[in-house]
């Protein structure tokens, strides 16, 4: 398994939190019509369209903070695909310099809190409390991989209360167990330095199995969230507990549903390449490189991680 600076895992704890799943009648939610729309631009890759599809969301539907987590989650599928490299055979987002674009991802996030609170104060309710996890889960993300551990902690701490006080007031919200279920599965993986640093930071303790016992009940039962359940258990799946076949699994469904998203292609690859299924995988590379994707900067890392993947299938033949 790789080895991660001892604060990345704690400031991955909500990492990539904020996609969708397009929903399908979740009536604790007060979701803008155009909504599925929107998401499936988002999941298709077309990031440019999504992103202006949510700011005419937050046009029409200005106290809304949906609009606002759907253009931040846009942002972020740009942010990982630039951010993405080739390691330990798997294609990941592991690190990232700052930028002063990426400032108005954080405004967004930011935004959508503001909103959701402002509505809780009013009359609180569990769709705007995970409105409001998911705004901060947003910003802890980019912290994290920007590698600003202690700015990821804290907004991933309070993203966690705001997810468990979604359940309080409504038990079934399964949607906020993806939240719960990524929290408590990067927690349990912390190294034993680690370990002491969380307890000095406040940050409270987790269960791998109950993390992802979370997942496979935000994937079952959710509404907004099972696409991003599925992505997050995949490579974690892949990434610390080895599990190549469940992992396979659970990303497939993904795949096919999206053939037009690069990234998972290439996750559905990498998994086919370290089961030794090489002409699976090379099919996944192969196809990811011949996407026309809309971001041009994306476009062109997606071409350089298809390269190295398929170097690195190339150089296990015969073994």
């Amino acid at each position: 398994m790789p080895s991660m600076p001892t604060l990345h895992r704690a400031a991955l704890i909500f990492l990539l939190l904020s996609s969708f799943a397009a929903p399908a009648g979740f009536a604790k939610l007060t979701l803008p019509p155009e909504t599925p729309a929107v998401l499936d631009k988002i999941y298709s890759f077309d990031i440019t369209e999504a992103v202006e599809a949510a700011k005419r969301m937050e046009q029409e539907h200005p106290d809304h903070p949906l609009g606002y987590l759907l253009e931040a989650e846009a942002l972020w599928w740009r942010i990982w695909c630039a951010s993405a490299e080739f390691k330990y055979g798997m294609t990941d987002a592991r690190r990232r310099a700052k930028y002063g674009a990426d400032q108005h991802y954080f405004e967004s996030a930011a935004k959508a809190s503001s909103l959701a609170e402002a509505q809780n104060k009013q009359h609180e309710t569990a769709g705007m409390q995970f409105y409001a996890g998911m705004a901060d889960a947003a910003a802890a993300r980019l912290y994290a991989l920007r590698g600003e551990n202690r700015n990821a902690a804290r907004a991933g701490v309070r993203a966690r209360e705001h997810f468990l006080r979604a359940k309080t007031l409504d038990v079934s919200l399964a949607d906020a167990d993806m939240g719960l279920g990524l929290y408590n599965y990067y927690v349990d993986t912390l190294s034993a330095m680690a370990r002491v640093l969380r307890f000095f930071m406040g940050i409270p303790g987790g269960s791998k199995q109950e993390g992802v016992r979370l997942l496979e009940h935000a994937i079952a039962e959710g509404v907004l969230t099972p696409n991003l359940a599925r992505f997050y258990l995949a490579l974690n799946l892949h990434r610390y507990d080895l599990q190549y076949e469940k992992a396979l699994r659970v990303i497939s469904p993904l795949a096919e549903k999206y053939p037009a998203n690069p990234l998972f292609q290439l996750a559905r690859g990498d998994l086919y390449a370290k089961l030794g299924r090489k002409e699976l995988a090379l099919a996944c590379y192969r196809a990811a490189g011949a996407l026309a994707v809309p971001d041009a900067e994306c476009q062109v890392r997606v071409r350089e991680l298809v390269r190295l993947s398929i170097e690195a299938l190339s150089a296990t033949k015969g073994r």
